[in-house]
């Protein structure tokens, strides 16, 4: 009985061997047709991306946030390199004529606004993004913040903490060679406390302003440095585009919104209440990101008369009672800044002092290493 068994357990065991052949081949025969699969569909992809007449919008997106991304030079694989030249090119100059229309609104301060927390924080999501709107009912109560040392800039975080703000946002915008820059050399000018505190405007005679004056009134547009002493501008950073004036929006749609990207903008409605609006962006799963259009629609819900852009990217960030809310997208943690809006209880006590005097704008490294 035994030995008539074994030869039958032998032929199972040798007819095994074969079927886990079968099923090896089996698998990596599917795996090869999954992989032609996905490189028929990557070819077909791209095949539209670049030949279709219907994706050139999808295009001009891909490269419009490239373009706000250090990667900018990655966009001339999407568009060419020519085109890409053309497209900076046209959106200055789009943003120029922006800031061009004269502003006539005024403001008609709320009798209650006493009654009212001088900061409220709102969150706004909307297909792909998610963010903040940060209302301060005072705006005689903002100041713009500065460094506390020559030769570098300072977290948001940091510059609140330091000089007792309750709530402030990201400002101006700076050199940033190599997306490596110290945060010390702002582009344009720096307003604070009704003071020129400083011009790198070299030789040209204007620049888009995002600022306020004495009484709160929010001031952005195209300027020159006489225009800005004679309408009394107390806070002000130079940046662009102007995305609001008299009430209506000036981005027709979302193919005019300049990519997506992370995003922080100022605006002001007609009783007098500032509108800080912070977008996250380039997180996956979280927040992609919005475009300007975006942001000027969310302005618009809210009530504003007047808005514009301020330094985005990986320089959005919102700090409310030393906490930072939103979660900038730099893998490093919060930038180094040269200005922030910030607000203050008691705006009179806030010892904000010009670092930038007796030095030449032309002669600063944005670039060296922090000394902290």
């Amino acid at each position: 009985m035994n030995s008539s068994s074994l030869p039958q357990r032998s032929t199972v065991r040798k007819k095994k061997k074969p079927a886990r052949k079968r099923k090896k081949r089996g698998f990596f025969r599917n795996l090869f047709r999954v992989f032609l699969v996905c490189l028929f569909l990557l070819i077909a992809a791209g095949g539209w991306l670049y030949l279709a007449p219907s994706a050139k919008n999808t295009r001009y997106l891909i490269a419009d946030t490239l373009i706000t991304t250090q990667h900018r030079y990655m966009a001339k694989y999407i568009i060419g390199e020519d085109e890409l030249k053309n497209r900076v090119a046209e959106y200055n100059e789009r943003f120029q004529e922006m800031g061009n229309e004269v502003d006539t609104h005024n403001i008609e301060p709320d009798p209650v606004v006493e009654d009212k927390p001088l900061v409220e924080i709102e969150k706004v999501t909307g297909t792909g993004y998610t963010g903040y709107v940060m209302i301060v009912n005072d705006p005689t109560k903002v100041r713009l913040g500065v460094p506390d040392k020559t030769g570098s800039g300072e977290t948001l975080s940091s510059m609140v903490a330091r000089t007792g703000a309750i709530a402030g946002v990201n400002g101006g915008g700076f050199a940033d060679p190599n997306w490596k820059g110290n945060g010390f050399k702002p582009i344009g000018l720096v307003i604070s406390q009704g003071k020129l505190f400083y011009n790198g405007l070299g030789g040209k005679k204007s620049t888009q302003i995002v600022g306020l004056d004495k009484e709160g009134k929010m001031i952005a547009g195209n300027y020159t440095l006489d225009e800005l002493s004679k309408m009394g501008v107390q806070e002000a950073v130079t940046f662009q585009p102007r995305i609001i004036v008299n009430g209506k929006g000036l981005i027709k749609n979302a193919a005019e919104g300049w990519g997506i990207a992370p995003r922080t903008a100022m605006g002001q409605r007609a009783d007098g209440a500032l509108l800080f609006v912070v977008i996250d962006g380039r997180q996956p799963g979280y927040s992609i990101g919005a475009n300007l259009y975006d942001v000027q629609q969310i302005m618009l819900k809210h009530g504003a008369v007047i808005a514009a852009n301020l330094d985005g990217g990986s320089s959005t960030v919102l700090v409310k009672d030393n906490a930072i809310l939103n979660k900038p997208s730099s893998q490093y943690g919060e930038r180094y800044l040269p200005t922030a809006f910030l607000v203050f209880e008691h705006p009179e006590q806030a010892d904000i002092k010009n670092i930038w005097e007796g030095l030449d704008p032309s002669k600063i490294d944005a670039g060296k290493k922090r000394s902290h």
